[in-house]
């Protein structure tokens, strides 16, 4: 199992959230290069990036930070956040990006979404991220009528390489993990599915490891001293 370490990015500067809500922005690092190579020294095999910004405003915003992540660092980084055409996700890509995060197109134009999977096979994640079980869009700011289940069937079908699946009502609280309910996505889809959203020290991961669930996404336990990725990754192995 992957312990996928996260850098959320707003103004260029690492950032956490609360529930995903803008207004609980909180810095926890100035330099996000700095934060990716400490995350490859503790043994990181990929790295998780959202560039907040552009999910918010729905477009890219962060692309020269995030291409000099890309340059400082020697592993697999994907990103997300503000992807809402084919040009924005190819733009991520010529930046050097491994995999692309993909999540309002989805729900609002599933036509194109399918055809980014068939374009770059293996690259195209995507990101579902509910509350109560449904999907929320544009930042995490638009309920659907669609349910978390019912889009991962979907976008296991398009081709999409993997899920990664946040609890909205978990994402930077240090509640733990959904468990369960990652579980429970990953035995209803045949691609691999990550949990994101919630964790709060080692107990997560070792929650996770004997499950079928692909990988974990940290972020604000490891700002918080809470989790030791050096750690973390160890036990996985």
């Amino acid at each position: 199992m992957l312990v996928i370490p996260a850098i959320d990015l707003a103004d260029g500067r690492c950032v956490r959230l609360y529930e995903g809500a803008r207004d609980s922005t909180r810095t926890v690092a100035e330099d996000p290069v700095a934060v990716a190579r400490a995350f490859v020294e503790a043994g990181a095999e990929r790295i998780h990036v959202v560039d907040l910004d552009g999910a918010f405003d729905g477009r890219p915003k962060n692309l020269d930070v995030i291409r000099s992540i890309v340059d400082a660092v020697e592993v697999d980084v994907e990103v997300g956040g503000g992807l809402r055409n084919a040009a924005a996700v190819e733009a991520l890509f010529e930046a050097g990006v491994r995999f692309a995060m993909i999540g309002t197109m989805i729900v609002k134009a599933p036509d194109d979404f399918s055809a980014l999977c068939a374009a770059h096979p293996g690259r195209i994640l995507a990101g579902i991220d509910g509350r109560d079980g449904f999907v929320r869009t544009e930042g995490w700011t638009e309920a659907s009528d669609r349910t978390v289940l019912d889009v991962a069937k979907f976008v296991a079908d398009a081709g999409a390489a993997g899920i990664i699946t946040t609890d909205i009502a978990r994402d930077g609280t240090g509640k733990g993990v959904n468990v369960q309910a990652t579980v429970d996505l990953a035995s209803a889809v045949s691609i691999p599915v990550y949990a994101s959203g919630g964790v709060k020290s080692i107990e997560d991961v070792d929650a996770l490891l004997p499950t079928n669930v692909a990988g974990v996404v940290v972020g604000r336990a490891i700002y918080d001293g809470d989790l030791d990725l050096r750690a973390a990754i160890q036990r996985t192995r």
